[in-house]
């Protein structure tokens, strides 16, 4: 590989790691290609984007992101295989998962929202994580409670007002 594909590789990993926001890198060695494949079919169907690269390039594309992503750097030996996805914890979920049947793949890092986990030990974290959407709907209900709690009293005592409103007017006329 010369340098000019190289730097269109770290291009693309760059251009990837910024459109998603997040990436795990996992250790796929000695799976077999049938192994392989059949975690490519799974990314696909989470979508989850699987890459492999040669770790001085993932590393190159890391430098150049926005903060300081420097811990990545010591998870980046033997093989590495990127997974890309717009929902942080899709990933974690998928690798835990295979984890059921086999050994690997084995989380090097990850990388979310500028937040960096380091070890395989952080797969627990990572899963229970919750996406965006997640974190949005649990402020919209936590927003809506008030207000359900006050519709739901006015409903219930609806018919107390509409008899109170009767009688005034009873007084009145």
């Amino acid at each position: 590989m010369n340098r000019e594909e190289k730097n269109e590789v770290v291009l693309e990993l760059q251009g990837q790691m910024q459109e998603y926001g997040n990436f795990y890198i996992a250790d796929t060695s000695s799976l077999s290609v049938e192994q392989i494949n059949n975690i490519r079919r799974k990314c696909f169907e989470s979508d989850i984007v699987m890459k492999v690269a040669k770790n001085t390039l993932i590393r190159k594309a890391i430098e150049g992101l926005d903060g300081d992503s420097s811990e990545i750097y010591e998870a980046l030996k033997g093989s590495s295989s990127l997974l890309f996805s717009k929902t942080a914890n899709a990933p974690a979920k998928l690798i835990k998962a295979l984890r059921r049947t086999s050994d690997k793949p084995l989380l090097k890092a990850a990388f979310i929202d500028s937040s960096v986990y380091v070890g395989d030990d952080q797969l627990n974290n990572l899963v229970s994580l919750k996406s965006r959407e997640e974190l949005i709907g649990d402020i919209v209900g936590l927003l809506q409670s008030p207000a359900k709690n006050v519709i739901s009293a006015l409903k219930s005592s609806g018919g107390k007002i509409a008899g109170i409103v009767k009688t005034l007017q009873e007084r009145e006329g």
